[in-house]
């Protein structure tokens, strides 16, 4: 490109030299300018034809594929600019990353999803038949108890994990939901894993509204924040709100529970599913005793759909 703008202006500076000094009539100069800046324009367009060629090959590539036609590295021909080929051999590199990479996606959730579940599962049903063991004593049931609300507990944290471990939304089934119902059935869930312990779930609902999108994320959202709750509080209540656009959750301890320094599990997973699927995520601390977290639907529903 340089040589080509660098011609072209010693061209012109030719063609107006002639033309000043009356060597060629104005007539001839003219025609000639007009020349020189239409094959300085060709020269530059043959130049950017292959770039044009290159971005072209990058607009319609597959992510699954390493694929960019004929950019593969030892296939581009003599006269590919020097620039263009090193460009063309860096996509390819990050193209043959980013295909290696959803290969390894795909591979990861497809045998965690199985490896992970088909043992949670035996375990299970394992702990269902010995609840009804009728031989089985006061200290057994409790055991049992305990290993059912841990596994219920990884089936969610699995879930979670699963669903933060696709780089899309594939897999996941959308559709329009009510909060509230969801809400309701989830804390029916956390009341059978708190049983046995001083906590007491309570579910306030002054507002209704609806969401679309995948009801098991919202699930695993929200029983991420209801057991960071009860980490914190140990013994009280966990009151669910729901307000207009948001659902909130309230740990009250009681004023005779202990008052040691209590932060609850991590909430990272928490937080990566809010900012996966854009549903803001606020925690606050009043008084030192009440731990809130709130989280935002920008784009709510409404109930009656």
């Amino acid at each position: 490109m340089a040589w080509i703008f660098g011609l072209q202006l010693v061209a012109m500076v030719a063609a107006c030299l002639l033309g000043i000094y009356d060597i060629a009539p104005l007539s001839l100069v003219l025609p000639l300018v007009a020349a020189i800046s239409v094959l300085t324009w060709l020269a530059a367009r043959r130049q950017w034809k292959q770039v044009r060629r290159l971005a072209k090959a990058v607009k319609t590539w597959d992510e699954r594929r390493p694929d960019l036609g004929d950019w593969q590295p030892g296939q581009l021909s003599r006269r590919t600019d020097a620039d263009v080929a090193v460009l063309a051999e860096v996509l390819y590199g990050f193209a043959s990353r980013i295909a290696g990479y959803n290969e390894r996606e795909r591979n990861f959730t497809r045998d965690a999803s199985h490896e992970l579940r088909s043992p949670l599962t035996v375990i299970k049903m394992s702990a269902d038949m010995l609840a009804d063991e009728p031989a089985l004593g006061e200290f057994g049931q409790r055991s049992v108890q305990r290993i059912k609300r841990a596994t219920r507990e990884m089936e969610a944290l699995v879930e979670a994990l699963l669903i933060l471990a696709r780089e899309s939304d594939k897999g996941l089934t959308e559709e329009d939901f009510i909060v509230n119902e969801v809400l309701a059935c989830e804390l029916h869930d956390a009341r059978e894993l708190l049983e046995g312990r001083p906590i007491t779930l309570q579910l306030d609902e002054p507002a209704r509204f609806a969401l679309h999108g995948s009801p098991r994320v919202f699930s695993v959202l929200c029983w991420q924040l209801i057991r960071n709750a009860c980490q914190q509080a140990e013994q009280g209540t966990i009151v669910v709100t729901v307000l207009p656009g948001a659902v909130t959750v309230t740990n009250r301890i009681d004023a005779s529970a202990d008052k040691a320094d209590r932060h609850g599990f991590e909430l990272a997973i928490a937080q990566r599913i809010s900012e996966r699927f854009a549903w803001p995520l606020e925690l606050q601390t009043r008084d030192g005793r009440q731990h809130i977290a709130r989280i935002r639907f920008p784009q709510p529903l409404p109930a009656n759909m």
